[in-house]
């Protein structure tokens, strides 16, 4: 399968070609980067800023260049593409390979559609794809650009890695010398990041180069790469216009709030009488102000239907009440805007709120710029000083538990026209998400049989609640049929039940099994593997090697408890020590025990982190070296 790559812009004023560009051979390349295809020979982005009618005007040029190490590079490399939207407009752009023998080859098969993305203020972005003819060893790919920045304060971060090795990647920014440009080096391994300002008559111009950096490795369970891929924020902090007076543009919070509270102002000015009719419904009867905003809060969730569609400005400016309310749809500021409009109409104080979600790791004390928030919530109060927050687009989501992805993150809380908070979300400590198995075994003639039941909360419940309410009939089964999979690929599941009452914030999962040749007998003594379920098998982190943190859901518990029935006419001829180890980091718990008729193994591990940093995986691994020998061990019941 072909893969397409697409570039997340930067800017540009002349295109600059380093005079060893071309000279580097792809031999030499082969052996500094062994078993990659393709480098980024360089990347030259230039960023030059003006100001035209008093207001920043922002262009930008871009020069990419892919050297192709090998014959089969095309297989997987060729295809290539670039966004733009109505915020980034590319107006020029050409692409073309030059061969190995230096012959030039335009690209002519330009191909515009519609981009595809998880972010939740998306804007009317498109996408341009080709591929680029004729590669082969030594070929040399080259895509310009320029792209015209309409909105200045939505200028992208610069990222220097990519997937393949970089030799050269560098960004320059010019500015009017009046002009007060801010930047800040985010993600790991930002010394590799070299710095040089420079000033010619009235323009000063910082560049920012980096020089053969490996690709940027691929984890499932690591946080957006933001968190550790080095980029380059930069923004206008201040600037003069035409009659010398200095204008505070991206200075500090309180300019952002400025910009973010301008795309509220003219909303929902009234709420409409079906909306109000609504509203009073909803909280008859209801005697206390949580019970009011837990109702609203419920209908919000079950009642307007999540779809992001979001496009130009309209990915910032939250659409009326009323519409929303007629429509049964809308994206999250939209959804921020009806729970508001509702709440405080039921006389709870109820305020618009911006936050990032923790696919970025910026905040607004640091970070005072819109890029730190791609999500709309609402939060209310019912306490002094004490915030709870609501995502309407989380249809699952329990009153009083913040969305898993917005967990410890800062919250923008409109109070006012001038009055902000920037509030921290709580992120629910371990024991609020615990998972309980309980499995009850029996010998028969052909192995086990057993029963399980599960009992899940918080976050466990919610996700959990995610999956069954969106599936078939046969996709629940299909579900339920591997979750409980446990000792062999022989596990049968008879039965199963779900009792997912929404009115109790709790799941209950249970089952019936059969699990053939899992336990041995030999003459008169049976021997059986009670660790059914083998967490974490497989999980060892790639220590020292990898750099990069490992992320966390959330917080929780998970014990698994398994209850073997001793035949009649039998006895315990060896039990199990189990074992408990804890570090700084993690740990966990196993405990064997008889009780009357029956053998009962109890297993607790828990997790206290939503990121596991670097510095933690020696200790993650540890835990994993005094866990694994205890799956090893077998109990033995024999005749008496």
């Amino acid at each position: 399968m072909k893969q397409v790559i697409t570039i997340v812009l930067g800017c540009l004023t002349v295109y600059w070609f380093p005079a060893n560009t071309f000279a580097q051979k792809p031999e030499e390349l082969r052996s500094r980067y062994p078993g990659h295809e393709a480098v980024v020979l360089n990347s030259s982005t230039q960023y030059r800023i003006t100001i035209k009618d008093d207001e920043p005007f922002v262009e930008s040029r871009e020069n990419e260049q892919l050297m192709y190490l090998s014959t089969t590079a095309a297989t997987y490399m060729s295809r290539y593409g670039f966004t733009q939207s109505g915020f980034h407009d590319v107006v020029e752009y050409a692409a073309y390979t030059q061969t190995a023998d230096k012959k030039k080859i335009r690209v002519t098969n330009f191909r515009t559609g519609d981009a595809r993305s998880s972010s939740v203020f998306y804007d009317d972005v498109k996408e341009t794809v080709f591929d680029f003819p004729a590669i082969g060893t030594g070929a040399i790919g080259v895509l310009n650009q320029k792209i015209i920045h309409k909105k200045p304060y939505l200028l992208s971060p610069h990222y220097f890695g990519r997937r393949i090795p970089v030799v050269l990647n560098e960004m320059m920014v010019s500015f009017p010398k009046d002009m007060s440009v801010k930047f800040q080096l985010q993600g790991l391994n930002t010394d590799k990041i070299v710095f040089t300002e420079s000033k010619r008559g009235n323009e000063i111009t910082y560049k920012f180069q980096v020089k053969d950096l490996d690709p940027v490795q691929q984890y499932a369970d690591a946080p957006g790469a933001s968190y550790y891929s080095p980029h380059v924020l930069f923004y206008i902090e201040k600037y003069k216009n035409s009659k010398g007076n200095e204008i505070a543009y991206l200075a500090d919070t309180n300019a952002l709030y400025k910009l973010n509270f301008s795309f509220i102002k003219d909303i929902n000015k009234e709420i409409g009488p079906e909306l109000r009719k609504l509203v009073d419904s909803l909280i008859q009867g209801a005697s206390t102000k949580e019970a009011k905003a837990r109702r609203i809060y419920r209908w919000v969730q079950e009642q307007i239907k999540y779809i992001a569609f979001e496009a130009g400005m309209e990915g910032f400016i939250p659409r009326d009440a009323n519409l929303v309310c007629a429509r049964r749809f809308g994206d999250c500021k939209d959804m921020s805007s009806i729970l508001t409009v509702m709440l405080n109409a039921a006389d709870i104080p109820a305020y618009y709120t911006w936050i990032g979600t923790r696919s970025l790791p910026y905040t607004y004390r640091k970070t005072p710029l819109p890029i730190v928030a791609n999500h709309m919530i609402c939060a209310i109060q019912l306490k002094e000083d004490e915030f709870i927050f609501l995502d309407g687009t989380d249809a699952t989501c329990f009153f009083g538990i913040p969305s898993s992805h917005i967990q410890g993150k800062e919250a923008m809380i409109a109070l006012g026209p001038e009055q902000y908070k920037i509030v921290t979300v709580p992120s629910p400590p371990k024991p609020v998400s615990t998972l309980v198995d309980t499995c009850f075994l029996q010998f028969t003639d052909k192995g086990i049989q057993g029963s399980i039941k599960q009992q899940l909360s918080g976050y466990f419940s919610m996700n959990t609640r995610n999956i069954l309410n969106y599936h078939s009939e046969k996709e629940k089964e299909e579900f339920m049929r591997n979750y409980f999979k446990r000792g062999s690929n022989k596990f049968r599941l008879s039965n199963f039940q779900i009792n997912n009452d929404t009115g109790n914030e709790r799941v209950t999962l249970s089952g019936s099994f059969e699990l053939d040749n899992y336990a041995r007998k030999l003459a008169d003594e049976w021997y059986i593997n009670l660790n059914l379920v083998k967490l974490f098998e497989h999980q060892e982190i790639d220590y020292p090697k990898r750099g990069i943190p490992m992320e966390f859901d959330f917080r929780y518990i998970k014990r698994f408890v398994t209850v073997l029935t001793i035949p009649e006419g039998y006895k315990v001829s060896y039990l199990p020590k189990g074992k408990s180890f804890q570090n700084k980091s993690w740990g966990f718990e196993l405990k064997y025990e008889q009780k009357n008729n029956t053998l009962i193994l109890s297993q607790e591990f828990y997790n206290d982190h939503l990121l596991l940093q670097p510095d933690q995986f020696k200790d993650w691994n540890e835990v994993l070296e005094h866990l694994f020998p205890q799956y090893k061990e077998s109990i033995s019941i024999s005749k008496i």
